[in-house]
């Protein structure tokens, strides 16, 4: 059973922005905390950012003042605004859901959307 799906992903070119949106299911307790990871051809997965319900952020260091993630409880949705996107930027971008927030950036997800394909190129 499918709980997130991705949406949003596409090509762009540099320096361009892409906003990523992801809707979660009612299956997935609406006081999970959510946030997005990134996968790149040849490299490991890693966190790219994460929001609570209370709107608590953290974001890992390379996309400090490029990227926003935002939430919207109403609608069950959560978002990822990318700016000044860089040919490095290029990955499959998963949606997650885990318990708490210290739990999601360590890695331990609960959930994990199928994923949506970024590409920066010129």
């Amino acid at each position: 059973q499918v709980q997130l799906v991705e949406s949003g992903g596409g090509l762009v070119q540099p320096g361009e922005s892409l906003r990523l949106s992801c809707v979660a299911s009612q299956s997935i307790p609406s006081h999970y905390a959510m946030g997005w990871y990134r996968q790149a051809p040849g490299k490991e997965r890693e966190l790219v950012a994460a929001i609570t319900t209370g709107g608590s952020t953290n974001y890992a260091d390379s996309m400090k003042g490029r990227f926003t993630i935002s939430r919207d409880s109403v609608k069950n949705m959560v978002y990822l605004q990318m700016s000044g996107l860089k040919p490095e930027d290029t990955a499959v971008y998963y949606c997650t859901a885990a318990q708490y927030l210290t739990a999601l950036i360590l890695g331990r997800v609960d959930h994990w959307g199928q994923g949506t394909q970024v590409t920066v190129s010129s």
